[in-house]
């Protein structure tokens, strides 16, 4: 108890707060466990208007400038990179985000090979993971991260740590 608010797990969230290669916020992702794999909400803002290629990485490290902490995109089952690649596709590749010409983007991707639960699929795990934001479109093919150019944006992670909810209480 918290101020009168009681404090619980979020059961089957994390989220990950991005930085831009100069530190500075650039938005939010809520990941959620559902029955079909993660739903990742994206809310981001002041990034460049365009299609960016967007990655789970296998470190949760987002080391600035070039986020290559990172290390090499999540991928528990050796697979190659993109959905139309024959031998791939890469648990963590999550397609592209589109970004208005705001500099903002609200999107949903759901990704039906991962999640929160322990397993090799977990994107919590010790030494973390990390959601990268690149500079172009991935092409959906080539290996081994889709000609989407270099990162732009990294976010670590997390597990939702709790929600509040009020106490009622009697004196």
């Amino acid at each position: 108890v918290v101020n009168n608010l009681e404090v619980k797990p979020k059961p089957n969230t994390a989220e990950a707060h991005f930085i831009d290669s100069a530190g500075n916020p650039v938005g939010t992702a809520l990941l959620t466990e559902e029955s079909g794999g993660v739903r990742f909400h994206f809310s981001l803002n002041n990034l460049p208007a365009g299609t960016h290629g967007i990655h789970v990485h296998e470190k949760g490290d987002c080391t600035k400038p070039d986020f290559k902490s990172a290390g090499k995109h999540f991928n528990p089952d050796a697979k190659q990179h993109g959905a139309q690649n024959p031998k791939g596709f890469h648990a963590g590749d999550l397609g592209n985000i589109e970004v208005g010409s705001d500099g903002t983007a609200d999107a949903e991707v759901t990704a039906p090979q991962l999640t929160l639960k322990a397993s090799d699929h977990s994107l919590i795990r010790p030494g973390g993971t990390a959601i990268i934001i690149h500079a172009g479109r991935d092409d959906q093919k080539s290996d081994p991260s889709g000609n989407s150019g270099n990162p732009i944006a990294c976010g670590v992670i997390d597990k939702a740590a709790f929600t509040h909810s009020a106490i009622h209480t009697t004196q």
